[in-house]
């Protein structure tokens, strides 16, 4: 299957090797509201992250974390500063190229699962192929192989309701990995489980970034997750520190 490329290309990319960052955020600001009731949830916050490392991200609860996850993702736009994500400057791209962007360099992990109740598991991790216009051949050796990869070959054909919530969040991992992304943003993904299927579940993140290739930002608050990580930053008053 081939990759479409077209968001790398044209004045966006600003240069990439296999020393440039995954990502490089640089001196994000964003706001919510005007004036004296304004809540400034980032004021400055800048870091990289290095290709192939699986990197966490924590901070309270309110601290900004979706928000950033949402402006590296291209949901949102900054109201200052940066996002370049393997070597695209975001800022540089109109609607339709940050809608291809999305599409087919970056997978997104959300922490209420967000598949589609009518589908089958193997249904759901086709979504984003499907989307694509993929081979059907092509598509279903994809999804097979990603079902295996999360553990759940034997369930393709259960629908949601039918799994638990660690074998739904399963499926969307499997689902977020569909198009070959380059990046995983994951928002709080063990939220809706218990401590031990969160562990389970944060391992296979740690072995998806190892076999997939992938780079990860995974939003948590718990702190046992955070030990799995290569690097851990946090999100404080708006700013990003390295711990």
């Amino acid at each position: 299957m081939t990759e479409n490329t077209g968001t790398r290309s044209g004045a966006a990319l600003v240069g990439e090797s296999a020393d440039e960052p995954m990502v490089r955020v640089e001196n994000l600001h964003h706001s919510y509201g005007t004036g004296t009731v304004a809540v400034h949830a980032l004021r400055g916050a800048s870091f990289e992250l290095r290709r192939g490392e699986l990197v966490a991200l924590k901070g309270r609860s309110g601290s900004g974390k979706t928000t950033l996850l949402h402006l590296i993702g291209g949901l949102d736009r900054p109201d200052r500063g940066r996002v370049v994500i393997d070597g695209t400057d975001l800022s540089a791209l109109g609607e339709n190229e940050l809608l291809e962007l999305r599409r087919d360099r970056i997978g997104y992990i959300f922490q209420s699962f967000g598949l589609i109740p009518i589908l089958t598991a193997a249904e759901n991790v086709g979504v984003p192929l499907r989307l694509r216009g993929a081979d059907p051949r092509a598509r279903e050796e994809r999804v097979a192989l990603l079902l295996a990869l999360v553990g759940l070959a034997d369930h393709g054909a259960q629908r949601p309701a039918e799994l638990s919530g660690g074998q739904q969040q399963r499926v969307s991992i499997a689902r977020a990995l569909a198009n070959h992304p380059a990046l995983l943003l994951a928002d709080e993904p063990t939220g809706q489980l218990d401590a031990q299927t969160g562990l389970a579940v944060m391992e296979l993140l740690r072995a998806v970034v190892a076999s997939e290739g992938v780079t990860a930002l995974v939003a948590t608050h718990d702190p046992q997750l955070l030990g799995l990580a290569d690097r851990v930053l946090e999100l404080s008053d708006g700013e990003v520190v390295e711990h």
